[in-house]
C-alpha cells in the first residue's frame, strides 16, 4: 500500500518511510491474529487437540482470557515505565521476539496436546498484545492531532494486508496439502512457522526506520523501577476525573469490544461448527474478510477526521449489530458470507476509530501510559465477550447461534455509553494536562 500524504498531516520531523515503518508493523503482527487466533489454529484446538469436546470452545477462550489478565495486570505499569525510560522501543522489540518464538513453538501442537497449546497460546497471545499497545503509543508522535484518525486507518489497512498476505501464504500450503491428503494435524502445525517466519522478516522496517522521540523522564526518588512504573500509574487513576471522557470512552470499548474480539477469536469456530465449513472453506473466507477490513480501515480513517471521532465509532456499531443479526439468521452460506464481509468493514473502522480517539484523549507526556489503559480496556473486553461465549455454548450444549445472539448485547450497550462522551471537553483535558 502506498501512503499518499499532505505535510499537514504529520508532525514536525516525521518523514512517509517512518510513517510507513510503524504501519508495517500492524503489517507483520496481524500474520499472527489472522492464522493463530481467527482463521487456523483456534479451530484446530477445537477439532483436533481437544477431539471435538463441549468443554473445546470454553478451554479456548479460557486460555485466551488467561493470557488477556496477564496483559490487564501489566500493561499501565509497562506503558508508565516506556514513558519514564523512553523505552518503547526497546519494550516493541522484545514483545515481537516473544511472540515469533512461541508462535513457531506452536508446531509441536498434535491431537491430544491441550496443556502444550494453552501454555503456548497463552505465552503468544501476552507477547502480541504487549506489541499492541506499545506500538500504538508512536501514533501520536507521527500525526498531527486533527490527522490521528487517517495516520492510524493507514495502520490498521496496512495491518489487514499484512494478515491477507500470511493467510494466504498459509492457504497456499493447505491446499497443496490437503491435495496431498494429508490430515490438519501435518498441515497446521506447518502454517504456524509461516506465521512466525512472516512476523518475524515483515517487522524489520519498523526497528530500522521508527524513531524513539521520548525523552526520559524525571524519575521519582526512593524508587525502584517497578515501583514507579506504578506510582505513575497511582497518579493517573488519582486525577482520573480530570480524563472523565476519557475513562468513559474505556468503559465503552470494554463493551463494545468484547463483542468485536468474540467475532476475532470465534469466527472459524461458528463458521465450521455451525455452517459446516472445512478448513479451506474458513480460510478463504477469512482472507476475503481481510480485504473488506482493509478497506473499511482505510477508507473510515478519512471519514473520522471528517465527520468526527464519535458518529465514526457509533456508525461502525450499527454495523456490528446488523452483522450479528444477519450471522444468527444465516441458514445459507451466501448470507453468512454477507455476515462476514459486513462484519470486516466493520472491523478495520472500528479497530481504527477506537485508535485514534483514545491518542486524541491521550496528554502527550503519558502517551504510552494512557495507551497501556486502552491496551487494559480492550484484553479486558477479550477476557469478557469470548468467556459470555464459550460458557453459553458450554451451557446450552453447542447452540452458537444463541452465543452469537447474547454478543449483540456489548454493542448495544457500547452505543449506548458512547453516546454521552463529549469529545471537546476530553481533547481539551488532554491539552490542559
Amino acid at each position: 500500500m502506498q501512503i499518499q500524504d499532505k505535510p499537514q498531516y504529520l508532525a514536525t520531523g516525521v518523514s512517509r518511510r517512518e510513517v510507513w515503518s510503524w504501519a508495517m508493523f500492524d503489517f507483520a503482527n496481524s500474520g499472527y491474529t489472522t492464522v493463530v487466533i481467527t482463521a487456523i489454529f483456534n479451530a484446530y484446538f477445537v477439532a483436533v487437540v481437544a477431539g471435538n469436546a463441549e468443554w473445546a470452545t470454553f478451554a479456548w477462550t479460557a486460555a485466551l482470557a488467561v493470557s488477556y489478565a496477564l496483559i490487564i495486570l501489566t500493561a499501565p505499569a509497562l506503558g508508565a515505565y516506556a514513558d519514564a525510560y523512553a523505552a518503547k522501543k526497546r519494550l516493541l522489540f522484545l514483545s515481537a521476539v516473544g511472540c515469533v518464538l512461541f508462535t513457531g513453538l506452536l508446531y509441536f501442537v498434535g491431537p491430544g496436546d491441550l496443556w502444550l497449546a494453552v501454555v503456548l497460546i497463552i505465552l503468544t497471545n501476552f507477547f502480541f498484545g504487549c506489541g499492541e499497545n506499545l506500538i500504538a503509543a508512536f501514533l501520536p508522535e507521527l500525526a498531527q492531532g486533527k490527522a490521528l484518525g487517517k495516520v492510524s486507518g493507514w495502520g490498521w489497512s496496512l495491518g489487514y494486508i499484512g494478515g491477507l498476505v500470511s493467510l494466504g501464504l498459509s492457504l497456499a500450503y493447505v491446499t497443496w496439502a490437503q491435495e496431498q491428503g494429508k490430515p490438519a494435524e501435518h498441515f497446521v502445525p506447518v502454517t504456524m512457522l509461516i506465521t512466525a517466519g512472516f512476523f518475524a522478516l515483515s517487522s524489520i522496517p519498523t526497528f530500522l526506520f521508527l524513531k524513539e522521540r521520548a525523552v526520559p523522564q524525571l524519575h521519582l526518588a526512593g524508587h525502584t523501577v517497578v515501583s514507579e512504573a506504578f506510582s505513575r500509574l497511582g497518579e493517573t487513576f488519582h486525577r482520573v476525573r480530570d480524563y472523565r471522557d476519557l475513562v468513559r470512552f474505556l468503559v465503552c470499548i470494554v463493551f463494545y469490544q468484547a463483542g468485536i474480539q468474540t467475532v476475532i477469536t470465534l469466527a472459524a469456530i461458528y463458521a465450521q461448527q455451525v455452517m459446516g465449513f472445512n478448513t479451506s472453506d474458513t480460510m478463504f473466507l477469512v482472507l476475503v474478510v481481510n480485504i473488506t477490513a482493509s478497506a473499511g480501515a482505510f477508507a473510515f480513517g478519512s471519514i473520522q477526521d471528517r465527520i468526527g471521532h464519535i458518529p465514526t465509532i457509533a456508525l461502525t456499531l450499527v454495523g456490528w449489530i446488523v452483522m450479528i443479526l444477519l450471522a444468527w439468521m444465516a441458514e445459507t452460506r451466501a448470507m453468512f458470507w454477507l455476515a462476514a464481509n459486513v462484519a470486516g468493514l466493520c472491523l478495520g473502522a472500528s479497530q481504527s476509530a477506537g485508535r485514534a480517539l483514545v491518542g486524541y484523549f491521550s496528554p502527550d507526556a503519558r502517551r504510552a501510559e494512557f495507551f497501556g489503559l486502552w491496551g487494559l480496556a480492550v484484553k479486558l473486553s477479550s477476557i469478557l465477550g469470548p468467556v459470555t461465549y464459550g460458557l453459553v455454548s458450554w451451557m446450552s450444549r453447542g447452540d452458537h447461534r444463541l452465543a452469537m445472539l447474547i454478543t449483540g448485547v456489548y454493542f448495544v450497550i457500547g452505543l449506548l455509553i458512547l453516546l454521552n462522551i463529549d469529545i471537546k471537553r476530553g481533547r481539551q483535558a488532554a491539552l490542559q494536562t
